[in-house]
């Protein structure tokens, strides 16, 4: 396995590294509520902590995936499973699968498929609901375009949410990264949309829950 940054960065504890300031900070405000003795406010205090931390949470996953599958990148719901012209990055017809993560999901980012990375972008954009179909084209969003080793190109794309401003993503182009592995994360509710060429074999279907690194999306051809 490769060292550097983005190895560096995606090394596994049980939460997100990106989450430990919001944390500390929520369970510090906690502590001083608790000791000044204001319980009816320190009791709302936990809860947020709580509530932050099962945000962030990052569990171990188990990856039974084969070369041709491509895995959810996320957990969440399949909102949409749609033919689209042309996928971010490239100007070839493919497969679009929406998957939403509400605040009670994972948001840990997995990759789908072992390759290299040959394009990363980031825009800038606006905050409405993640769920929404305009929030693939208006919303803060991240592309990453990845060479399959199996051949065909696969591109994930990060959209940030309605709560969501931050957008993570480790991996810059010429990385090699591994199917299953975490490559960053959206904070605070968002939607990953995933872009496969359009004779890939669809497994899942709309409503489904899905589990990132874990559930096969799609067979490539």
């Amino acid at each position: 396995m490769q060292t550097g940054t983005f190895r560096d960065k995606r090394q596994h504890i049980p939460v997100a590294r990106e989450g430990i300031p919001y944390i500390l900070i929520a369970g510090f405000v906690t502590l001083v509520l608790a000791v000044q003795g204001w319980t009816l406010l320190t009791l709302p205090a936990l809860a947020a902590t709580l509530l932050v931390g099962h945000f962030f949470r990052d569990p171990d996953r188990i990856l039974s995936a084969e070369e041709p599958d491509v895995a959810s990148p996320a957990d969440g719901r399949v909102i949409a499973i749609d033919r689209m012209e042309s996928a971010p990055l490239t100007d070839r017809p493919c497969l679009r699968i929406s998957i939403f993560m509400s605040i009670f999901d994972v948001h840990v980012n997995r990759v789908p498929v072992s390759g290299v990375v040959q394009q990363v972008c980031y825009r800038k954009g606006a905050f409405v609901a993640a769920n929404l179909p305009r929030a693939s084209h208006e919303n803060e969003q991240s592309w990453v375009r990845i060479l399959s080793d199996r051949g065909p190109e696969v591109v994930m794309t990060q959209v940030a949410g309605l709560i969501a401003r931050r957008i993570v993503c480790w991996p810059r182009a010429g990385e090699r990264v591994e199917r299953g592995e975490r490559f960053g994360l959206i904070r605070f509710g968002s939607r990953m949309d995933v872009f496969v060429p359009v004779d890939s074999e669809i497994l899942v279907s709309r409503g489904q829950h899905v589990y990132g690194g874990e559930t096969v999306l799609c067979r490539l051809k």
